[in-house]
This record gives structure tokens, sequence and C-alpha cells, in this order.
């Protein structure tokens, strides 16, 4: 691997100086190193929570509980009580509110389709399709109600809806057939973007969307409408239509208002009219994610039907976790529905959980609106008017989110009026100005899409990587004073070997320790519950898990991500109810003349705990060589740094003890043992293996 050759076999020297007068963080472990509980697909939650799982998952001791709501990433509607009520209940339909009464315990709960669904991708399952390019006549698309003017209150425009179309490459575009539902846009115009993916923007992206000559439409009557809007096609790959004024004409037969506010679109044609006049179509259009044309859009109607239950995408019932030894009797972050929800339901949710007297952490509004691309100025409509009736239930419930999707540099979003493009700015002035609470603040982290890649490069670059995104978001205004919680955290949002192998003991560390040395409250391990191999980017068998489930038997592997957790929350901290102190550590280039090695091969976490002991978490993430650290500590008043005193303990994790063999979906750990430890007398010098986690506590002379 380039830049990682050592010229001497000799291991180098590495310095680790303590900073030891001002700690950057205090925190108490079993209060903060949590993990997180996730929906998964059919069947699994009755695999995953046994009794005798739960007790393995409990015995890495990681403290606090965060629930994760894959039905949101889904697209669908959370049914998180299956009984309640359907604004149209005569016919099975409409939008849903779960009943807020205690009943019987609910052990597990399922998302509901949305039939009025715009996106063909989701970041779930994946395994719906936009309804806009599904070749039906009779589906349709329509927009979210709940940001009309209507629920708002704001002007008509302040939230225009709009489509892309992603025609995967560029066709000759001069002309657009909208077949309009209801109610129908009576003002909108169609766009097209001149550079690359404005889906997914980068930082040196600095184009915006551009009008047709003939794409301004001010006084539209709907129905099939046929739009020139060039005289000459322009080669074009992604194509918008933004809707700023509804008909608010319901579909006959409505008596719910809510079918009349925002727009609806059966069908769009997206091509080229020639000189004969005839119209040809590049947008492919059937019921399949695989085979339509790609389609986006800023929000979706949460309208469904009973018929539309998943079974295939199921949530463990708020009631069976809540109750389940899992909480270790500590509050509890749970989420409510936004994206794909009504404001009832999530009230209704708090109302439930409060009358069962569950200890709660606060209520995350939403999970990845970023990701799912919603404005930040739709998501914060959503928010506002979720926090809004929360705040009528007179609760001192802590109210936050947004869960923000991984991202690098800046999260970025198409630029408003004034220029700006960050998404997280625009946000914050959006709920500042609609002055609703914003309690804590919480955002995911997965910096590796590339599982495919050797994985020891990157996993040099993750306190950077960790650093640049807080400080991005610093800059762009989120608040210190309030709690940051990771809420989520792992290699990728893709299974692979380096999330089972040895890598991601290492990467869960290095993030944990970096998290908490920026100032972070709270980091959630994702990965808790037991599963199985996975292979999502045919190149790679693994998965984001702690502890392996064996077919056919009811024992489990212990992985490294296990240890890992271990390692932190029982050897570098203590577990005690105790507050312990996070100090920064400096490290220096290497020693004794080894060229080639990189100081962020190594790094390092101090905290002091409550025992009075330091504990240096030491981290080596070269994968073939060794190398010796010089820890010291540098204190005010005292002239020379100085080292630990008496006795040391030395708890390491490394190849040693932990083996993976790669057998596709049959891969499992062929040696899986706890940290080794060791004592020894104090000395500045302290070896630690490639690959590996070491902690070294003890006291210090102050």
């Amino acid at each position: 691997m380039a830049g990682l050759t050592l010229a001497a076999e000799e291991p180098p020297t590495i310095s680790a100086i303590v900073s030891a007068d001002h700690p950057v963080n205090r925190l108490i472990p079993i209060q903060a190193l949590g993990a997180g509980v996730d929906g998964h697909e059919k069947g699994e939650c009755a695999q995953m929570f046994t009794d005798k799982n739960i007790t393995e998952m409990l015995s890495a001791g990681l403290g606090p509980l965060t629930y994760r709501l894959r039905t949101e990433l889904g697209g669908e509607a959370w049914h998180w009580n299956p009984h309640g009520t359907w604004s149209d209940p005569a016919h099975n339909c409409g939008y849903w509110t779960s009943d807020n009464s205690p009943g019987e315990p609910i052990n597990v709960s399922y998302g509901y389709r949305l039939p009025r669904r715009g996106n063909t991708i989701d970041q779930a399952n994946d395994d719906g399709y936009s309804r806009i390019g599904d070749g039906d006549p009779n589906s349709f698309w329509k927009s979210n109600p709940y940001l009309d003017a209507h629920f708002t209150g704001e002007l008509e425009d302040a939230h225009p809806q709009w489509v892309v179309i992603d025609l995967g490459t560029p066709k000759p575009i001069n002309a657009i057939k909208i077949h309009w539902g209801m109610p129908y846009a009576s003002q909108y115009r169609v766009e097209y973007w001149p550079g690359g993916d404005p889906m997914h923007l980068q930082p040196d992206d600095d184009d915006d969307w551009h009008p047709f000559a003939n794409g301004n439409i001010d006084d539209a009557h709907g129905g099939s409408e046929l739009v020139r809007l060039s005289e000459r096609p322009r080669s074009v790959q992604f194509v918008r239509i933004v809707m700023s004024r509804s008909s608010h004409i319901a579909p006959a037969a409505s008596d719910d208002i809510r079918d009349s506010l925002g727009f609806s679109i059966n069908e769009i044609d997206l091509g080229k009219t020639g000189k004969d006049g005839r119209f040809h179509d590049y947008v492919r259009h059937a019921p399949d994610r695989h085979r339509q044309t790609i389609v986006y859009t800023s929000s979706t109607d949460p309208w469904h039907r009973a018929e539309d239950i998943d079974y295939n995408t199921e949530q463990p019932g708020l009631d069976f976790i809540l109750r389940s030894k899992l909480t270790n009797n500590l509050p509890v972050l749970v989420p409510a529905g936004v994206l794909y929800d009504t404001p009832e339901n999530a009230v209704a949710e708090i109302q439930y959980l409060r009358s069962r007297n569950y200890s709660l952490e606060g209520i995350e509004l939403g999970e990845e609106p970023d990701g799912q691309w919603a404005s930040p100025e739709d998501y914060g409509a959503l928010y506002t008017g979720v926090a809004r009736r929360l705040a009528e239930l007179k609760s001192a419930l802590k109210i936050g989110g947004p869960s923000l999707q991984n991202f690098e540099d800046e999260l970025l979003t198409w630029p408003d009026p004034s220029g700006n493009r960050s998404w997280m700015n625009r946000f914050l002035a959006y709920i500042r100005t609609a002055r609703v609470p914003f309690d804590f603040f919480s955002f995911e982290f997965y910096p590796y899409d590339n599982v495919c890649a050797d994985p020891a490069p990157q996993l040099l670059k993750t306190p950077k990587r960790l650093g640049a995104m807080i400080n991005s978001l610093r800059k762009n205004g989120v608040p210190a004073e309030i709690p940051w919680l990771m809420t989520e955290y792992g290699y990728s949002v893709f299974g692979a070997r380096a999330e089972v192998d040895i890598e991601g003991a290492l990467f869960n560390a290095d993030a944990v320790g970096a998290f908490l040395s920026l100032g972070g409250a709270k980091p959630y391990l994702y990965g808790y519950e037991p599963n199985y191999l996975q292979d999502e980017l045919k190149c790679s068998w693994g998965n984001l898990m702690m502890l392996q489930l064996r077919p056919g038997s009811d024992e489990l592997n212990r992985l490294s991500m296990y240890y890992a957790a271990q390692l932190l929350t029982k050897e570098w901290m203590q577990p005690v109810n105790k507050q312990h102190e996070v100090f920064p550590v400096t490290i220096g280039e290497a020693k004794n003349g080894a060229r080639g090695v990189m100081r962020p091969t190594i790094t390092a976490y101090a905290v002091r705990r409550p025992d009075n002991q330091w504990a240096l978490l030491l981290i080596n993430k070269n994968p073939k060589r060794a190398a010796q650290v010089d820890v010291q500590f540098k204190i005010r008043g005292i002239q020379q740094p100085v080292s630990f005193e008496g006795r040391v303990e030395t708890i390491q994790f490394s190849r040693a003890q932990y083996a993976w063999r790669d057998n596709g979906p049959n891969g499992h750990p062929i040696r899986s043992l706890p940290p080794a430890h060791s004592v020894r007398e104090s000395s500045s010098l302290y070896e630690v293996p490639p690959y590996s986690l070491t902690v070294l506590r003890g006291q210090i002379r102050d």
C-alpha cells in the first residue's frame, strides 16, 4: 500500500502527547455510548431479538438506545400501532392515525407503501417505483398536502414542488407532455440541468437549473398538456418541472381537503417533436424500479390503503423494545414519521408512549430528509407542523433531528434566490423563523461507499472525514450548545468484509474517539442486532453487525465490532455512572529514521476516569507494521512532560485475537478471542501491533 512501506524492520517510534490540562469533552459513558435498533425484513425481528441474543447484545456494554425508522427510508407510512383509524373508514383508506390508547403490547409494526409515490428510488429495500412513470394512466403521484399554505400558513408559492426526470444519458429534448391529475398546477416552469448529477451535488458543482425558452407556463388548465419547450432540441439528461401554484381542485367525490392541496401528475412524456409534428418520448414507462426512467420528487402524499401493507419491512414493536432489557433502564431516543406520515399520527405516538410512562431521551423527527431529496424548507415545514402539535402536549420532551445522511465537505442543495446552497443553514433559518424547538442535532456517519476497495487507505481518513463534517456543520450554524448525536455510525451503508473483519473494530473505535474528541454528546452504534452476511455491491460479503447469526443454530459468532465495543465501554472507559473527561492527543512524526510512515496510521484518544486512572486508546491502522508509541502527558506548571507511573495495564485486540475466513455467504471468524490483558512496569514506549486496538491504563504524577 502506497506510503506505508518501512525502510527498516525496526518498528518506528511515534510520539503521543496528551494535553492533560483542559478536557475537550465530559461524559458519563454508560449514558453516552449507545446503539440503535432498526427495522428489518420479514421475520428477522423474531430471529434477532430472542432473550439469549438480547443478553449477548447487552454484554457489549453499550448503554442508551435509539430506535431507527426504516419505513421512513422506504417511503412508507408507519402504522406504529396496528390499531387505529382511517380518514375514510368506509373504504379502509386515506390518512392513518394509530390508536393512542394503551392496549395489547405492540410487538411488531409495519410500513405501508404509498400508491401516490413519486420517487423511483428509496433508501430501504428499494423495491418500489414512481407512479409518474409506471405507464398506468389511472395511477398518479401527488405532493404532500401538509406543505400547502392551508397547513403552513405561508404564501402559496413558499413551497414549490418539483419533479426531476433522469433520462440516463443526454437526449435531444424540445417538448414535454404532462398528464395532470387533480389538483393540477396552474403555474409551473420546465428547466434543464447543464452539468453533471444535480441529485448528488459535490462541493465543486456550481451549476443551477436553466429555463427552457418556452418553459414558463402561467395559466395552465390541467388535462394532457403538450408544451413545445424550444424550437431546436437541446441535449440534456435532467429535466425539472417546478410547480408553484395549485388549482386546488380535488378529484370528483372527494370530501377530504387534503385531496385538493398540492399537485398531482398521472404520467410524463419527455422528448422531441419533429417537423412532422410527431412526438418521440424518451421516458421508459414501467411499474418497475429497474425498468422505468428514474424519477425524483420533492415530496409524496402519505395517503394509502389497507392493502398497501408491506410485510417485507417490519419494525420491532415499540412496546417490545421499550419494555425490553435493551433499554438498560435509560431514556430511549424515538422517531416520529414526518416525510411520509401525518402530524396526527406522530402526536398519537407520543401520547401513547407517555401513557405507558416510558422514559424518552427525545423525539427525532423524520430520518435522512437530505438523502430523500427533501428541500430544507420543505423538511422545515413538516418538522414545524409536527413540533407545534407536540408542543400542545405540554411535555418537556426534547425535539430534534434531522438525522442527516453522511456527506463530504458540506451538505449542499440547489441554491435559493440569494444563492445559499447550504442545506443545514437554510433548515435552521426556517425553524428559527418558525420559533419551534430544536433541542438536539442528529446525523449519521458512513464515510466509505467504495467497499470493493482496499479498506486500509480509507481507514486512515476516518478522523479527518468526521472532523470535516462537524466543522462544516458548525460553519453552517448548528448550535454548539445543544447535544450533537451521531445516531448511526459504521464503515459503510453497504455490507462489506471490512465490517466483519478486524477493520470494523478499528473503524468503530476511531469514529467514537474522534467524535467525542470533537465535542459530540452521544454516538450510537449501528449493527447492534445479530444478522447475516450480504453482498450488496457484488464484491464483498459482510454486514454492519457485531454478532453473526448462524443458520440452524441459536449460537452467535462474536465479531470484531463486538470486541471493539467492549474495549471502549469496559476498558478504555469505566462502566460506572460517573463523569469521564476526554483530552486531546497530538501524534508526532515517526522517529528513528523510519521513512514512509504517515502519522495518520496511529490515532490516539485519552480519558481521565473516575478511578483516577488515565486511559489511552491507541489505534494502529497500518495492516503490516507495528509501531512503538512514546506516551507523554503535558501538564501545566510542569516543565517536562511526564509518563505513566507504576504499573500500566495493557489491553490489546489485534489479529492475534481475531481472524476472518472469507467464504462468501458462509464467511465466519476462525479466531474470535477477547482482547489480551497484560501488566507491566511503566515506560514511555509501548508497542502496538499492526491493525490493532490498544488501551494503556495507569496513573501519572501531576
